[in-house]
C-alpha cells in the first residue's frame, strides 16, 4: 500500500489505494467511483502505475478537495475520518512552524538538543583523553597503575570497586568478583616468590577500558 501523501506540481496529492482502505472497500470500485466523477467533470485524476506481486496496475492520485469528494460521494460516514487523515498526512509532511509560539517552541527544543549533545562531548572528553593515554600501554595492569591512569585517589577508587560489585576483599586479598573474572576483564595468578606465596588480580586491557567508562560516569554524576 502507498501511505504517504505524493506530490503532483507541489500540489500534494492523496491517491485512490489510500481511499480505499479508509473506507474498507476494494480499490477497482474506488477506482470506478473516481473514475465516473472525473468524466462529469466533478473532480480531476492525475494517473500512475505500481508494481504489486510483480504485476503493474494503475491509480489516482487527487487533490485534498478531489479526495473528500470522493469519499462523500461513496461513503458519506467517513467524511471525518478522511479529513483527519489528511490532517495527520500533512503534519507528516509540514514541519515548519505556523505561528510565532510554535516556532518559539520548536527553537527552545532544538537549542535543549544541542545543549545535551555539548554536555555529552563534555564527558566523553575525559574519556577520550584516558584512551589516548591508554593506547600505548600493554599488559595487564595493578589496582595502583590503573588508578594512576585515571588520575584516582586510591581510597576512593577502592571504595567505588566495592560498591560497584567489581572487586572485594578476601582473606586480606583484593580479587575481582566472578562476573567480571568471566568476562575477562581480570587475571588472577598465584605462586611463590622468594619464598613467599603471593596472588594478584590484575586489570586486562578489556577490563581497564571497562572500569574507566564506569569511573569517568561515577565521577561526572
Amino acid at each position: 500500500m502507498i501511505n504517504s501523501i505524493k506530490t503532483y506540481k507541489d500540489v500534494l496529492m492523496m491517491n485512490t489505494k489510500q481511499i480505499a482502505s479508509v473506507l474498507n472497500k476494494s480499490h477497482s470500485n474506488v477506482k470506478i467511483s473516481a473514475e465516473r466523477l472525473a468524466q462529469n467533470g466533478t473532480i480531476a485524476l492525475q494517473e500512475f502505475t505500481f508494481i504489486h506481486n510483480n504485476n503493474a496496475y494503475t491509480a489516482y492520485n487527487l487533490t485534498k478537495r478531489d479526495s473528500i469528494i470522493l469519499v462523500a460521494q461513496n461513503s458519506p460516514e467517513f467524511t471525518a475520518k478522511i479529513v483527519d487523515r489528511w490532517q495527520e498526512l500533512e503534519n507528516e509532511n509540514n514541519k515548519i512552524p505556523q505561528t510565532y509560539a510554535s516556532a518559539l517552541l520548536l527553537a527552545a527544543n532544538q537549542a535543549e538538543q544541542i545543549e545535551k549533545q555539548e554536555e555529552a562531548l563534555k564527558l566523553a572528553a575525559p574519556k577520550v583523553e584516558f584512551v589516548d593515554r591508554f593506547v600505548e600501554s600493554t599488559g595487564n595492569k595493578t589496582f595502583r597503575e590503573v588508578a594512576k591512569l585515571l588520575k584516582a585517589n586510591e581510597r576512593e577508587f577502592r571504595a567505588f570497586l566495592v560498591k560497584s560489585q567489581v572487586m572485594y576483599k578476601l582473606n586480606k586479598r583484593w580479587t575481582a568478583r566472578a562476573p567480571h573474572l568471566n568476562a575477562k576483564r581480570f587475571s588472577e595468578s598465584s605462586g611463590e616468590k622468594n619464598g613467599r606465596v603471593f596472588f594478584e588480580c590484575k586489570f586486562t586491557p578489556k577490563g581497564v577500558e571497562y572500569i574507566a567508562g564506569k569511573w569517568i560516569a561515577h565521577k561526572s554524576g
